[in-house]
């Protein structure tokens, strides 16, 4: 054997299937064209065995043959991609389903007539492909694993005689079994593919061929979660005049809810370990007394079913509500997961590289004999092939790099599922599976008392007479039980707070309907923590995530700590989650409205999670929310806009103002924004379409789904207020401000104007391709007017007058009692500073062209008393008391308190914007 082994060549020649070809069809290959076998190069092929007498079983055998001959030698002898080789045989596989489809109905009809639905209308039969079939990622001796679908049950036409007409069920039946005689049966040519029914509902008892409602009938009631991973990959792929067709949607429709949930479903983790189990145990009895078999590139440990469960499990947790995660080819898969951030880039690329050389090392294997199998061949000969052809010099080379893939995949299913790997960094989490300790979970809540420190038990003891509780399944009583123990256990050993654990209970309590967030948290001990410590550090964060539970699976990355928000990275998601949702049908209003919010609320949380942990100053967190809804402001206006029914133009010519917090970049958590909506446009239809346009727009941003909503909407500050047009022409918005005409705006819209901002116009909308994006230099326009505005010359005595009076109504609708000093309304408060520098802007910009920019209160008072505006170090004292003025009263509301503190805890600010008023307003009366 080791002779031979010398003398092993990397040549396609040496393997014994390829030997078998040539000495049975060395006078046929020259039928399939030079090249790489593609759909349309075995068509030729087919048509060219056909006229050479074959039959269509016998050319469809002969066929695959010369296919296998040719990915042989393009694989071994010209390192082809592993892509060559997979759409060879995956192509080869529908063109066979679409003939032996075609041939078998023709057959059946011309017996009993073609089968009818309720209707009388044809009736179509999908076969569809699951497994490596449905992802195009076919091996070369791969069986394909088909279920066969029907849309509608009836009878058939019968013949014109009467005779013939059968159920469409037995007609169906009757296909399939015509469908693999075709291709499956061995013959003097072998098979085409071997077939297995296995997958279909009900498994190897249930029929061949079922209805479209009865497939939706088993997914729903019997469903197992396994099948949801087989049923990931599945698509039609015979016949294919069927594929594109409008029929097939009603089979995504029933196929998508099953796989993907709308919630994120971490459940799954449990049914992939016990189908992992099952494989690993079914691989070892196979290799019992047979030790040879234990190296099975794809099921033993780090094989590419382990590959291939990692993509699968993050798929099918998160793709429910991140639709651009769908796809069905395992390295396109995980491209998409490092896209996502659900792993790093370089873990993606290993495990893309240890599947292309399994998948590679895997096809060899089959090479040797055209055996199904994935082991390892024990010839020291066919082992040296094996590693020639991979571009090894010998087989220990070749062996150590095979090793050296499996033990990271293996790594990398070992952490994901739990297994030895920890689940946290501190060394203090454990596992997924033994987070509560080695002692057996309790099965009753007062033996669970019993383990609990008194705070906690007390809460616990409430539970008794809880119907939730009472409701759960045995498994989520388990799972909530352990996460009890767990949070005792780090309260216990000081990692979290009592009050923490308190929280995280009444959290708990309302969504215990809701297992997946069990099972969650059971799987992400590091998520678990991270959500105690959030919630032990303020109420607010607490009531967000009662309303909002989804959004902690952003805990489980460390990146969430360590990142800002970044508008194109957001809105480049969307639009990728909108184009997946769009290629599958989906795309409905309701979906797209859940979509925003959900993205919406993942982003606050975002940047509520590093706000609570100080890694970002209270001026960040509202840079990052006002970025956040201009993002979300301009793609809800570019879905709507598309969707708009009476739109006269491509790109709308309109644009949109904010004011208040969000033109000030000021927005805080749970801010409503301020927006004025105007237009441009001479078409006589404008007025009507921007109307039903705004109209559509505040809907889609302000109505509640089950996901919540995005924001208020407040459009006060449009001319003439809630008794004027919801959006005007930016024409008499201009007018109006700049005071032309009889209709103009008061002083306190003056005000307003300081903080205005143009937030999205026409280049905002993609314009049709081909075609530059449309611009009318609205936001140059509105930079114009709002100068114009700030730097009319005006009566400062008569200014200053109004808006003393003005600070006067709005103190007055704001009492404080108790001598609380109140952050935001009390003399030396925040108001005070914000008129203050209105006052300034609105008298002195048009002599300071530095004040004009909106540019914030901090950097305005500091360019105010640079430019000699206020006494020496009053400006930038009353800029850093804002700033504090600013941080108390965010973390008040974080905590859910008023900002009403003992007037010693601010006294230092308060003395600073007072300082502030009466250089400003006080000595000029």
């Amino acid at each position: 054997m080791a002779d031979n082994a010398v003398n092993v060549s990397s040549s396609a020649r040496y393997s014994r299937f390829y030997q078998r070809l040539h000495r049975r069809y060395d006078s046929w290959f020259d039928v399939l064209p030079p090249g790489a076998p593609d759909k349309a190069l075995m068509e030729q092929a087919l048509a060219g065995l056909q006229q050479r007498g074959l039959d269509l079983p016998a050319s469809l055998r002969v066929l695959r043959q010369l296919v296998v001959e040719r990915a042989m030698v393009l694989d071994c002898e010209q390192q082809a991609p592993l892509g060559v080789v997979t759409r060879a045989v995956t192509e080869l596989a529908e063109l066979a389903l679409d003939r032996a489809c075609a041939q078998a109905r023709a057959d059946l009809d011309a017996r009993h007539g073609a089968p009818r639905g309720p209707d009388g209308q044809p009736v179509q039969l999908w076969v569809i492909g699951m497994g490596k079939l449905g992802a195009r990622e076919l091996n070369v001796s791969s069986d394909i694993d088909l279920i066969y679908v029907y849309e509608h049950d009836g009878e058939t036409a019968g013949q014109s005689d009467g005779r013939g007409v059968i159920s469409n069920h037995e007609y169906f039946a009757r296909v399939v079994k015509g469908i693999y005689s075709l291709i499956g049966d061995t013959t003097e040519h072998g098979f085409v593919f071997r077939v297995d029914l296995a997958l279909r509902p009900n498994g190897n008892s249930g029929a061949a061929a079922v209805s479209l409602a009865s497939l939706e009938e088993y997914l729903q009631i019997h469903g197992r979660e396994w099948e949801r991973f087989a049923w990931l990959k599945s698509r039609v792929v015979a016949p294919l005049a069927c594929i594109q067709s409008p029929n097939v949607q009603a089979l995504r429709g029933v196929v998508l809810p099953f796989v993907f949930r709308r919630y994120l479903d971490y459940a799954v983790f449990d049914a992939l370990r016990v189908l992992h189990r099952q494989i690993r145990e079914h691989a070892a009895k196979r290799s019992a007394g047979h030790p040879e078999r234990a190296n099975d590139v794809k099921l033993s440990r780090g094989g590419i079913r382990e590959i291939e469960f990692i993509v699968q499990l993050l798929q099918v947790v998160r793709g429910g509500q991140f639709p651009e995660l769908r796809c069905r080819p395992t390295l396109e898969a995980l491209q998409r997961l490092a896209r996502a951030d659900l792993m790093s880039q370089d873990i993606a690329r290993a495990l893309g590289e240890a599947y292309t050389f399994l998948r590679r090392v895997e096809h060899r294997i089959q090479y040797l004999d055209d055996q199904q199998t994935h082991v390892l061949p024990t010839r020291d000969d066919d082992l040296l092939w094996i590693a020639k052809t991979m571009g090894y010099a010998d087989a220990c080379a070749f062996l150590h790099q095979l090793d050296e893939h499996r033990e990271l995949v293996a790594q990398e299913f070992d952490t994901l599922l739990g297994g030895d790997a920890p689940q946290c960094g501190n060394g203090r989490c454990g596992t997924a599976r033994t987070a509560a300790g080695s002692a057996p979970t309790p099965r009753e809540i007062e033996d669970l008392i019993e383990l609990l420190p008194p705070a906690l038990a007390g809460q616990v003891a409430d539970w008794r007479g809880n119907a939730r509780i009472a409701g759960l399944r045995d498994e989520a009583r388990t799972r909530l039980f352990r996460l009890v123990e767990r949070t005792s256990q780090w309260v216990e050993g000081g990692q979290v707070s009592e009050e923490a654990a308190k929280r995280f209970l009444q959290w708990l309590e309302p969504l215990l309907r809701r297992e997946s967030y069990l099972a969650l948290l059971l799987e992400r001990p590091a998520v678990h923590e991270r959500l105690l410590h959030l919630l032990g550090a303020a109420r607010w964060p607490a009531r967000y995530l009662q309303q909002h539970p989804g959004v902690i699976d952003e805990l489980a990355s460390d990146a969430i700590l360590k990142e800002r928000f970044v508008a194109a990275d957001f809105e480049h998601e969307l639009a990728l989650r909108l184009a997946a949702l769009q290629s599958t049908g989906e795309d409905d209003d309701e979906t797209l409205l859940n979509l925003l919010r959900r993205a919406h609320h993942a982003e606050v949380f975002r940047t509520l999670a590093r706000d609570v942990e100080g890694r970002i100053t209270v001026e960040q967190v509202a840079d990052d929310l006002s970025a956040l809804a201009d993002s979300i402001l301009r793609v809800t206006a570019q879905w709507c806009w598309a969707r708009l029914k009476n739109r006269h133009r491509d790109s709308p010519q309109f644009g949109i103002i904010g004011y208040g917090k969000l033109g000030g970049k000021e927005l805080g958590y749970g801010s409503d924004l301020d927006i004025v909506f105007v237009f441009d446009d001479e078409d006589e239809r404008a007025p009507e379409v921007y109307a039903a346009f705004v109209r559509k727009l505040i809907n889609w941003l302000t109505v509640k789904t089950g996901e919540g909503d995005l924001f208020e909407i407040d459009t006060a500050l449009r001319p003439n207020g809630n008794s004027g047009l919801l959006v005007t022409s930016f024409e008499s918005y201009a007018n109006y401000q700049q005071r032309r005409g009889s209709n103009t705006a008061w002083t306190w819209e003056h005000q307003a104007m300081t903080r205005a901002r143009f937030v999205l116009g026409s280049p905002d909308f993609p314009p049709p391709p081909g075609q530059p994006p449309t611009d009318m230099k609205l936001r140059e326009r509105f930079d114009a007017v709002r100068e114009a505005v700030i730097t009319a010359p005006r009566d400062a005595a008569a200014l200053r007058a109004e808006i003393v009076a003005m600070r006067e109504r709005v103190r007055s609708a704001h009492p404080v009692r108790g001598g609380l000093f109140d952050v935001k309304h009390s003399p030396g408060g925040m108001v005070d500073v914000e008129f203050a520098v209105q006052f300034l802007v609105l008298s002195q910009s048009a002599a300071h062209a530095e004040l004009i920019a909106n540019v914030g209160n901090i950097a305005l008072l500091q360019r105010a008393e640079d430019a000699g505006l206020l006494p020496a170090g009053v400006g930038h004292a009353a800029a850093r008391a804002y700033r504090e003025l600013r941080r108390l009263q965010h973390v008040a509301r974080l905590d859910e308190r008023s900002g009403q503190l003992p007037p010693e805890q601010a006294a230092a600010q308060r003395d600073a914007v007072l300082a502030l008023w009466n250089a400003v307003f006080a000595a000029k009366k």
